[in-house]
């Protein structure tokens, strides 16, 4: 279709050697068969473990957006760890994620995941590391003989999703303040930082007085009559 009205005119360029640049995909079917032999060497390789890895603990999105949404987190902090009865040096080696830098801001989070370890840890099965010489803490032999390695993931997280109705607000609600929670109070309203603010108050005022004799003393006092 030849351009119409005051335009520029079109130099286009159809001589760019195309074929260079398009990209093919004739191993598609191959590629498909070398990643299912892999997923089935490394499901070999670390038998009897579960094939997904470590156990993740449940934590929220960033950001208003997403924070209803929950996902897998890169570790457990030492509170879950502690509340749940594992000792933080062992749980590398019955696969569970630790991190030490993770905080739990909320009591509901660190129950969930406290639940979380506890379900894991009633279906743990341990393998002796000397079959000849179990130690404490290891699997009967009936448990070992049952054993099989999980393929999917290590007990799956659910998205939970709470379907809330209109309800009028009750007189507990409105004197709660929502930006200092029950938890909070304790910590925003602390005498002793008020004792300590009343203490320095004296101190400023002199500060004050001085720095105004030093700059009277520096530039002088004029006064209009």
């Amino acid at each position: 279709m030849a351009p119409k009205h005051n335009n520029m005119v079109f130099d286009s360029h159809f001589h760019k050697d195309w074929q260079r640049y398009v990209k093919t995909w004739f191993n598609q079917a191959g590629k498909k068969k070398t990643r299912r032999t892999r997923r089935l060497v490394k499901a070999a390789a670390v038998a009897p473990r579960p094939v997904a890895g470590l156990l993740r603990p449940v934590v929220h999105c960033q950001t208003i957006r997403y924070n209803a949404r929950v996902r897998a987190g890169r570790g457990f902090t030492l509170d879950e760890l502690k509340a749940a009865g594992v000792n933080r040096k062992q749980a590398l080696s019955i696969g569970i994620a630790v991190d030490h830098r993770r905080k739990n801001r909320s009591q509901e989070s660190l129950q969930a995941n406290v639940l979380r370890l506890k379900e894991y840890k009633s279906r743990l099965i341990v393998f002796p590391r000397k079959a000849s010489k179990p130690k404490k803490g290891d699997s009967s032999q009936a448990e070992l003989d049952v054993a099989t390695q999980l393929t999917g993931e290590v007990i799956p997280i659910k998205q939970v999703w709470s379907d809330t109705t209109a309800r009028v607000i009750t007189d507990a609600e409105k004197k709660q303040s929502a930006s200092r929670p029950e938890g909070c109070t304790a910590l925003m309203s602390n005498s002793s930082e008020s004792e300590k603010r009343e203490q320095r108050k004296p101190l400023r005022m002199m500060v004050s007085v001085s720095n105004q004799r030093r700059r009277n003393k520096l530039f002088g006092v004029f006064y209009l009559l």
